[in-house]
């Protein structure tokens, strides 16, 4: 099914999403409808924070003003992983779980 878009994120790593995720991401958050702009967006410049019951996942989260209902954040997960490709090298391989928006209550 493929990658339906590829970004570097603000650490410079490569993450990708492919169609099939996104199509679990809709089905199971349909809010993210119109908001796959906003998920690349997210990766693209959002904060992370890595995962501590597992270290290869990673949690970006950015604001903004026009998502659904009260929510003001999205949240993505990325999973990375290295792989060795068909040349023998070692390969990063980094791609979006999931995706949901949330409310977050704003820090002063």
């Amino acid at each position: 099914m493929g990658k339906k878009w590829v970004v570097q994120d603000l650490h410079g790593n490569t993450i990708y999403l492919t169609h099939e995720r996104w199509q679990h991401i809709t089905e199971n958050h349909p809010e993210m409808e119109d908001y796959s702009d906003h998920l690349k967006e997210t990766i693209k410049r959002g904060r992370r924070q890595q995962e501590p019951l597992d270290p290869r996942k990673y949690r970006y989260i950015k604001y903004f003003e026009d998502l659904v209902n009260d929510n003001n954040h999205i949240v993505a997960i990325a999973m990375f992983k290295l792989e060795v490709d068909e040349k023998g090298n070692t390969v990063e391989n980094n791609f979006i779980l999931t995706a949901y928006q949330k409310y977050m209550k704003q820090k002063r």
